[in-house]
């Protein structure tokens, strides 16, 4: 078990690992990157296509969904708790499943983090045009990625200032939806399609109003709001007293999930009748637009804005992580590159961050070619699915934790995990199997159910005469 003795201070006063990294991230860091890893860009902009698939049980799926990631999140916790060293969860894979699963599960999650980040920097390019039509997509996704790519070189406490901030961003916006929608339901405020009120939600209410097809397509829509809230356990062997710090930020995930997601859900339906929300347009736009606010699409589009660059922020940090770790983990020449004994001289994995960058930059020129651009969105969509292999792999290794001589009796426990992991790992691949129920996610999932046998064969057979 590493022990976290093993460090010594900065001059700036945080903790250097013995592997050159820094200990710079301090609990107000991580508790509100911790909030931002639970909320996604598609709340803001995607939350009446999602209440439009089932109407107000959505409710109940974002509940489930939530239930099931904070379970996942506990066995996390549990093997980050014992060995808060560890740069990255994959590690567990590795050592609890196989060394052939943990190179599949390493190679496809640094690869589905860059395909995330492709996705979130063309993002970033469609909110920067709002304002400014006329500049290239290319040209802004360039300049974006420079300027968060440098937020990361610098040093990890550069890093986690500025999400700090930019979670502070998504959480005022949402606290004021909830606001708005509690001041109009207590005024009886009048809309276009009547009076602001609970009943709004509760008259009628039906759990398959469109069917239980789409109820249950409802859950791979949700569970891709949730996708990425692991990433505060990465951020654990950087962090001021791990210990300390990482079961506090979990243990307060549930609140978080229903105040951000089921507290704005509900000012959404209470102000407007489910069935006459907009599909395509975006339910805060509506809402501060009521309380009279004539620029809320504008206000909108600066806070996805800052989401999309959180997303990208955190994507950097992540990749530029996981790189590193599979450099001193797989033996390959290639990688030696990036290895620890590169660190700059804040402790960041600095080649390894700008190589990933390098590759996400890619997509700023693959958008701008018809036949590739297609090929991208399936494999963008596939790397969705992957991801869902990941997880249950990880919920496999917590397992085998548990059973092994590792497993730490007096650390941050998951709780009956004789039967909250199975049925959390029963949950994830459910919501793979969802993929498929779903024309814009059955092409993915395909993508993706190809990706797992192929590479993960080849992984098997890479290490078959390895213990």
């Amino acid at each position: 078990m590493s022990d976290q003795s093993d460090t010594k201070q900065t001059s700036q006063g945080s903790e250097e690992l013995e592997n050159g990294m820094v200990r710079g991230l301090q609990n107000r860091h991580v508790q509100l990157i911790a909030i931002a890893g639970t909320i996604g860009t598609g709340l803001f902009l995607g939350a009446g296509r999602s209440i439009s698939l089932t109407g107000p049980s959505i409710i109940i799926v974002y509940l489930i969904t939530g239930f099931f990631m904070f379970l996942m999140m506990r066995a996390i916790g549990e093997m980050l708790y014992y060995d808060p060293d560890q740069h990255t969860f994959i590690n567990f894979i590795t050592k609890y499943v196989g060394k052939d699963w943990g190179y599949f599960s390493g190679w496809s999650y640094w690869l589905s983090l860059i395909f995330l980040g492709m996705a979130e920097i063309t993002a970033v390019a469609t909110y920067v045009q709002y304002w400014f039509p006329a500049w290239p997509a290319w040209i802004i996704q360039i300049v974006f990625l420079i300027l968060l790519s440098s937020i990361n070189l610098i040093a990890v406490r550069v890093f986690g200032e500025t999400e700090f901030w930019f979670a502070m961003i998504k959480i005022i916006a949402i606290l004021a939806l909830i606001a708005t929608g509690i001041f109009m339901v207590l005024t009886d405020f009048k809309t276009s399609q009547g009076h602001a009120s609970l009943s709004n939600i509760t008259n009628h209410f039906e759990f398959f109003p469109k069917g239980w097809t789409r109820f249950f397509m409802a859950f791979q829509m949700v569970f891709f709001a949730y996708q990425a809230i692991e990433f505060v356990g990465i951020t654990t062997s950087e962090t001021q007293n791990p210990r300390k710090v990482l079961p506090k930020a979990i243990q307060e995930i549930p609140v978080r999930i229903v105040i951000f997601y089921i507290g704005a859900l509900i000012a959404i339906m209470a102000i407007f009748p489910w069935r006459a929300l907009p599909v395509n347009s975006s339910p805060f736009v509506m809402v501060f637009r009521l309380a009279g606010i004539k620029w809320a699409a504008a206000l909108i589009n600066f806070v996805v804005l800052t989401s999309a660059a959180s997303a990208l922020n955190s994507t950097l940090y992540s990749t530029g992580r996981h790189l590193y770790q599979l450099a001193n983990e797989v033996p390959n020449p290639l990688l030696s590159y990036f290895k620890a004994d590169r660190l700059s001289r804040t402790g960041v994995p600095s080649r390894a961050i700008i190589m990933s960058a390098v590759v996400i930059a890619i997509s700023a020129f693959i958008t701008v070619l018809p036949g590739i651009s297609d090929a991208f969105a399936l494999i963008t969509a596939s790397s969705s699915g992957v991801y869902i292999a990941i997880y249950i792999l990880t919920m496999i290794a917590h397992y085998k934790y548990r059973q092994s001589k590792d497993f730490m009796p007096d650390g941050y426990l998951m709780p009956a995990y004789k039967f909250s992991n199975p049925i959390t790992t029963l949950f994830l691949a459910f919501v793979f199997i969802s993929l498929f129920l779903q024309e814009s996610t059955y092409i993915g999932a395909i993508g993706a159910t190809i990706w797992i046998i192929g590479f993960g064969l080849y992984s098997k057979l890479k290490f078959k005469n390895q213990p």
